[in-house]
């Protein structure tokens, strides 16, 4: 008599917070984490970090990968040391270094508010579709359009001598890099991201203690709970079903409280639905989770 095949095991679908070692890709993170949980299983994460750099990554299993543009745009911390008096041609200690023996005096003046920033050349945003820092690397002068980026807090820790401990609390796409090498002058020796939106980076795992699906599924942040910056509301079975099935719920019947014009997060006793957004006289499914 033929054996059963064994049950299949339930789906991963959720965050797992990792702490991003140097010397490795956002990629290559992403590769890790693919290769633990096994095939047929989406992995992402929500915001890339550069080689150099350490700390919290968002990596995302399942059906959680549905829910990168809105994890992507939260807003970001992070601790850098930073060595004054020289430039790096990438901004970190991978580049060239030029010592120019500015060194700025503390209190340094340290900009927060709405800032006109522009990209360094050796970073991951793409020009004519290739990463800049591509075409740097082959000796292709690259000219990276400037961007508004807001900083809510820089502060300065601790001062040793020309090098510097700094916490930023900044916008998303906001390059550090540039923001110490426009202290006059300075590049990132050290760059650490500590905070994701609501994720800290205390809570995060080490990324070579995720070996298996098992040890993955054991710190796996479940989908109803993956996007907690999100206002969520259950919805009785049948208004649930219609959003799952892309229809549209007249607003008439639907929460007072549900708030218009924002992404908010459909659930029914059975779990989440859907990524929904209210406009005018409707409730509608953005992102579905179920199909």
């Amino acid at each position: 008599m033929a054996r059963a095949a064994p049950p299949e095991p339930p789906p991963l679908d959720g965050v797992v917070l990792v702490d991003k070692p140097a010397g490795i890709s956002s990629h290559a993170v992403v590769a890790a984490v693919r290769r633990a949980v096994g095939k047929g299983i989406r992995v992402g994460h929500a915001g890339t970090l550069d080689p150099f750099a350490t700390g919290l990554m968002l990596v995302l299993v399942g059906r959680a990968t549905r829910t990168s543009q809105f994890a992507v745009g939260l807003d970001k911390r992070y601790e850098t040391l930073a060595q004054l008096g020289a430039l790096s041609t990438t901004g970190d200690p991978e580049g060239e270094i030029t010592q120019t023996g500015r060194v700025p005096a503390s209190p340094l003046d340290l900009p927060t508010g709405q800032i006109t920033q522009r990209p360094p050349a050796y970073s991951a945003i793409k020009i004519d579709g290739k990463r800049a820092y591509q075409l740097a690397r082959a000796g292709h002068d690259v000219d990276v359009p400037e961007r508004t980026i807001t900083v809510y807090g820089f502060d300065e820790l601790e001062r040793a001598g020309d090098q510097v401990r700094l916490a930023v609390h900044c916008s998303t796409g906001t390059y550090i890099r540039t923001l110490v090498a426009d202290l006059q002058d300075g590049y990132c020796l050290e760059l650490r991201r500590t905070a994701v939106g609501p994720w800290s980076l205390d809570d995060a795992v080490p990324l070579n203690v995720l070996t298996d699906r098992a040890a993955v599924e054991e710190r796996l942040i479940p989908l109803e709970r993956a996007l907690p910056f999100m206002p969520s509301f259950t919805l009785p079975v049948d208004q649930a079903r219609a959003i799952h099935h892309g229809r549209r719920v007249a607003r008439a019947d639907l929460p007072p409280e549900l708030p218009e014009g924002v992404p908010v997060l459909i659930l029914d006793e059975a779990g989440v639905v859907a990524i929904g957004q209210a406009d005018g006289a409707q409730l509608h499914a953005v992102v579905g989770f179920r199909a």
